[in-house]
């Protein structure tokens, strides 16, 4: 997109939207899944400028044009980024807030799961793929957002976690491990911010969402009768996304929101 046709769409948002999050422009790590588009659609229809990047072009174009067809129009886009690759998630960190002026949130979404029946047959290649797809991309966007979100008023970064980063099962001890990692990096830029911020408090907010599972539409078609215990719709997590700029930056900063009963 050119800077003319991003600050047009950036007018066309502003004019046609008054949700909560109207003027808020929102970057969205691993958009591609049905997270990433209950995500994108939620935070499109709350009026924000929503900047989607994936590393699969099809997953991520599917996911853009859901949201943008559900929030009738809303400023949607996408670009297919490589977060394994820290300069490149420096360029879109730097892009976007040049098209656009600001850069008000980065979501986490990048996932993935490996496991094992039990502990003694854990595969450490597992560990390998969980250490790139969770951890790395985490520090790579907290790095390359990190000055961004700071000068913007409302600045947040919000990460998806899983339960079992609290509380490890013997055959999840590669993915609770990556993810207890994950979370420990946030809470290390969440520190960053307040210490950016002073006697005045945090400047900015970095917050964990803490879920067990996700359902969503599809699984429910293809398994009629599980019940799902315990999992969080993904509608539910995009609300409680949007809901983290409805909090104090101080109230949020640092902090697990649990979407699920905490062990």
């Amino acid at each position: 997109m050119t800077h003319v046709a991003a600050k047009e769409a950036k007018a066309m948002a502003e004019r046609n939207n008054n949700g909560p999050l109207s003027g808020a422009v929102i970057a969205v790590a691993g958009a591609g899944g049905p997270a990433g588009k209950a995500t994108l659609r939620h935070l499109a229809e709350s009026g924000a400028q929503v900047v989607a990047a994936d590393a699969n072009p099809e997953r991520l174009a599917e996911s853009v044009d859901a949201a943008r067809y559900a929030a009738g129009g809303a400023f949607v886009t996408g670009e297919v980024v490589d977060l394994l690759d820290p300069a490149a998630a420096r360029e879109w960190a730097d892009r976007t807030e040049k098209q656009f002026g600001r850069v008000d949130g980065l979501v986490h979404l990048v996932g993935g799961w490996r496991g094992s029946a039990t502990f003694p047959e854990t595969d450490l290649n597992d560990w390998t793929v969980l250490n790139d797809l969770l951890i790395r991309t985490v520090q790579h966007t907290s790095l390359a957002f990190h000055d961004a979100l700071l000068r913007s008023p409302t600045g947040r970064y919000v990460l998806i976690s899983q339960s079992g980063a609290t509380k490890p099962t013997a055959g999840n001890a590669a993915y609770a491990a990556a993810k207890a990692a994950s979370e420990a990096w946030t809470l290390a830029l969440a520190d960053s911010f307040r210490k950016a911020g002073g006697d005045s408090g945090p400047a900015a907010a970095a917050a964990i969402i803490v879920i067990k599972a996700l359902v969503h539409d599809e699984m429910r078609a293809q398994k009629p009768n599980a019940k799902f215990a315990g999992f969080t719709d993904v509608s539910e997590l995009a609300e409680a996304i949007a809901g983290v700029w409805a909090r104090p930056t101080e109230e949020v900063n640092g902090t697990r929101l649990w979407l699920t009963p905490q062990p």
